[in-house]
């Protein structure tokens, strides 16, 4: 009998303003472009055996209507709200609505920034939270989530 191996799907939401690293902030956010972030997370995927879909937006009701449409369609969701960390019931909401496990990450330490970025609306739905690893942030967000997912 030969065992079907079924692939983890993970959707990946980067929020606004994340189409701009590489040149954004590079003191913060460093120099790495969000097309490599994805790249390599594109090769981890393939070494976890997984599958991953990006979605960058710029818009709030974007992601709350990608985070809506998740359920059934895949198994977990990284997501770097960006600004919308600090602002976003909406998002917190979907995030607890779809009932998939989730991983909220971000490039710097929001603890060790201005104070009005200390407080994460999204926190407390997500799974748990990394950051301040830079781009790193993103594959450790990979493995914590399919830890969790198995």
């Amino acid at each position: 009998m030969v065992k079907k191996i079924i692939m983890k799907r993970i959707l990946v939401i980067h929020g606004p303003n994340l189409n701009l690293l590489g040149t954004r902030e590079p003191g913060i956010y460093g120099t790495v472009t969000l097309s490599k972030i994805n790249s390599a997370l594109k090769k981890l995927s393939k070494t976890l055996r997984c599958h991953t879909s990006f979605l960058q937006t710029n818009h709030e009701g974007e992601i709350v209507d990608a985070i809506g449409k998740s359920k059934g369609k895949y198994d977990g969701i990284i997501i770097n709200p960006a600004a919308f960390t600090h602002t976003s019931v909406a998002i917190r909401d979907a995030i607890l609505a779809a009932g998939l496990p989730a991983i909220e990450v971000h490039l710097s330490n929001i603890h060790s920034r201005e104070e009005f970025r200390h407080k994460s609306l999204i926190s407390a739905a997500a799974q748990g939270v990394i950051m301040g690893f830079g781009p790193k942030s993103y594959e450790l967000g990979l493995m914590a989530l399919l830890d969790i997912i198995a």
